[in-house]
């Protein structure tokens, strides 16, 4: 995989985290709201390397424990994403000194 598609594949996990993140706030903020259908957010891999993030609305009950450890991993994954980047960023960098060198 090159260093493009790596930050291509790092990036795609991020926006999926985010997409999720809102669907849980969304969740959170109409917890109350007589008739609203909890939003689950389905990841899925794409090619040629990525994830994807599908959000639709489901029959269960919020739970905020449960809204709130989707919460927690979503940042976590999110963070992880953000280290490949960096990582990524870092290798071209280190490459692109090579090359002058």
């Amino acid at each position: 995989m090159s260093i493009s598609g790596i930050a291509s594949t790092a990036l795609s996990g991020m926006r999926a985290q985010t997409t999720r993140v809102s669907a849980i706030a969304n969740n959170i903020a109409n917890s109350s709201t007589p008739g609203y259908a909890r939003l689950n957010t389905c990841l899925t891999s794409v090619e040629p390397g990525g994830v994807q993030a599908v959000v639709s609305p489901t029959a269960s009950d919020i739970d905020p424990a449960t809204e709130l450890a989707d919460l927690i991993e979503a940042e976590q994954s999110y963070k992880a994403n953000a280290v490949v980047f960096e990582t990524g960023a870092d290798m071209w960098e280190m490459l692109m000194s090579i090359k002058r060198d």
